[in-house]
């Protein structure tokens, strides 16, 4: 059981390894190492421990750093629980715990969750102790090579289509209800409410960061591509402050409408930015890692009018 839960962990935050960096610097665990070396690592040891425990290795060598890991990710969750409790948010507002993008929990959920996971599951685990007898030297060189190919697909994660995997973006979803946290805590925003245009008709949604050049070079074509009216409406959303929207409609001039969301809604939407999403008549169809092909939304479009 707990060496299930190591791993199912393990290969979320391995799908989004940036992710997984940025919780780790907003932790605090980068002052030794660089965060993606860190991120690697524990990612690394998530796997060894836990296909280790599934493949019955439960020697005091495994079982020993397994309760330190254990430990270490209920002092965690029990640190941000502890400041959710005196009204400190976390920063991006998102969900927390050791399940990386997939799963959104509060604070208290996550500890709570961990907690039941994997004591129990920790402590029968001591029970089962394995004193000696025949060397599990097939099984350890298994799970090291499963450590080592899980560091490697983590680094090389960020240049792969991942992000219909990794993401709760994906085409086949109602865009209507992507949302983010919950009426129990007062806190919930979803799409319907940034925006409801999604619901009838075909639309082009980019997600993206205004100071980013990625996003701000093409500023022109997506002004021509809105201009031209030949394609799916076009919205942008962003997460940008006050300050840094001024700025972009002085600099850039955009033609097209933007409209603002919270990073909780948006951050478990994409891996890096620009993404993008066609709508038709509310649900998701297609997905695109960067900006979307305006050349051949236009093109199916005057297609379909002929």
């Amino acid at each position: 059981m707990l060496g299930a839960v190591f791993l199912v962990a393990a290969w979320a935050k391995t799908l989004d390894p940036s992710a997984f960096a940025t919780q780790i610097t907003s932790e605090g665990l980068d002052f030794l190492l660089p965060a993606s070396a860190v991120a690697l690592f524990a990612l690394a040891l998530e796997v060894f421990l836990g296909a280790a425990l599934l493949l019955m290795v439960r020697r005091l060598w495994i079982l020993l750093p397994t309760a330190g890991l254990v430990v270490f990710f209920l002092f965690l969750t029990g640190r941000s629980y502890w400041r959710y409790a005196q009204g400190i948010e976390p920063e991006d507002g998102a969900g927390c715990g050791c399940f990386g993008n997939l799963v959104e929990r509060t604070p208290a959920e996550a500890f709570w969750q961990d907690l039941l996971l994997m004591v129990p599951a920790l402590l029968l685990a001591f029970l089962a102790f394995d004193r000696g007898g025949r060397s599990p030297r097939l099984r350890m060189a298994i799970v090291s090579v499963l450590a080592v190919a899980t560091a490697i697909l983590a680094w090389k994660a960020p240049d792969l289509p991942l992000d219909n995997l990794a993401t709760r973006l994906r085409p086949g979803i109602e865009a209507l209800s992507i949302c983010a946290g919950s009426e129990e805590n007062k806190n919930l925003v979803c799409m319907d409410g940034i925006l409801p245009e999604l619901a009838e008709g075909e639309h082009v949604v980019v997600m993206a960061q205004l100071t980013d050049d990625p996003f701000t070079q093409h500023v022109d074509s997506l002004n021509e591509f809105h201009w031209a009216a030949k394609g799916p409406s076009l919205w942008v959303l962003t997460d940008a402050t006050e300050e840094e929207l001024f700025t972009f409609r002085f600099s850039h001039a955009p033609s097209f409408e933007m409209r603002e969301a919270p990073p909780a809604l948006l951050r478990p939407l994409y891996r890096t930015l620009p993404r993008s999403f066609l709508v038709h008549d509310g649900k998701v169809v297609e997905t695109y890692n960067g900006l979307p092909p305006l050349d051949q939304l236009a093109e199916s479009e005057d297609a379909s009018n002929q």
